[in-house]
């Protein structure tokens, strides 16, 4: 099937009869090689729409703007994640969002490599090739096991068998690089808080220096705000313009709550967030907390 066609004749049916004002899908960027999004509100426009290992961009986040309005949108599997936990936490109307799933093999970096450009490593561990909420399918389904989380990353489980000191000074190096663009925020899902903790006078949490105690503040707390959120689909990392790995911080996290609390977000639009949820007779207690 030719997924970029089948996008485009659902979104010509989608802007002529009226049932959505825009598509927000993928099209070709200015290098020529990677995808960008594309908003797209007339039916003539839709040839424009595209679909290829270079659609990496989680494409819920634009969601937010555009609550008002009734949408479509092309979403991946760990999208599809992300509109239900967009929905789950009472940011968009369900029945605003025309959601267009695809079937995905995964998505390439931007970086080539000796044999070409790679699979992100979020793509080469995900248990997920089917959209787990959508309107209208695109590709054939996958065959797929039990819903289960992604194995821990080589690289993370390579950090926690540092020693705490060196440990430390990886993480030292990769905060002192961020300027502080708040590019990784803007392009999370599940950063939509009208106001920023790094952005409030009173009280300050965070000052607005760039240096490394302020920006290891930032990125901890924001960090921490997504355990038990974050769906993993790397689009802070990918908007990182100096690349620190966000996504060991926020996989090590996300692979705790699993354990902990058997939960993956994004899985139905339903589902309680345990970190936000008390429950009288918690998972663990505080006796098994002190002896661990």
């Amino acid at each position: 099937m030719d997924l970029s066609q089948a996008i485009r004749d659902k979104a010509r049916e989608l802007l002529e009869t009226g049932a959505v004002k825009c598509v927000i899908g993928y099209e070709t960027g200015t290098d020529g090689i990677n995808a960008r999004p594309a908003f797209i509100y007339e039916a003539a426009e839709v040839d424009r729409l595209i679909f290829d290992e270079t659609c990496g961009h989680n494409l819920a986040t634009y969601l937010l703007h555009h609550r008002a309005e009734n949408i479509a949108v092309v979403v991946k599997p760990c999208d599809s994640r992300a509109i239900n936990l967009l929905h789950g936490e009472h940011q968009i109307e369900r029945d605003k969002v025309y959601i267009i799933g695809v079937v995905c093999p995964g998505v390439v970096g931007r970086q080539w490599g000796v044999k070409g450009r790679q699979l992100l490593p979020a793509c080469q561990a995900c248990t997920d090739r089917n959209p787990v909420v959508y309107d209208y399918l695109v590709g054939e389904p996958v065959a797929e096991g039990a819903p289960a989380p992604a194995p821990p990353l080589p690289e993370v489980e390579d950090l926690e068998r540092m020693p705490p000191e060196e440990r430390c000074q990886f993480w030292r190096r990769e905060f002192e690089r961020c300027i502080r663009c708040y590019a990784c925020r803007q392009a999370c899902p599940g950063c939509q808080c009208t106001e920023c903790f790094v952005e409030r006078l009173e009280p300050e949490w965070v000052g607005i220096r760039i240096d490394a105690p302020q920006n290891w503040m930032w990125h901890t707390i924001r960090a921490f705000h997504l355990a038990g959120r974050c769906i993993e689909c790397q689009a802070c990392r990918r908007a990182c313009p100096v690349d620190i790995r966000l996504d060991l911080l926020n996989h090590k996290l996300a692979w705790e709550v699993a354990q902990l609390f058997n939960f993956r977000p994004g899985m139905t639009a339903e589902a309680l967030f345990p970190l936000a949820t008390f429950v009288r007779d918690e998972k663990l207690g505080v006796g098994e907390w002190a002896s661990s």
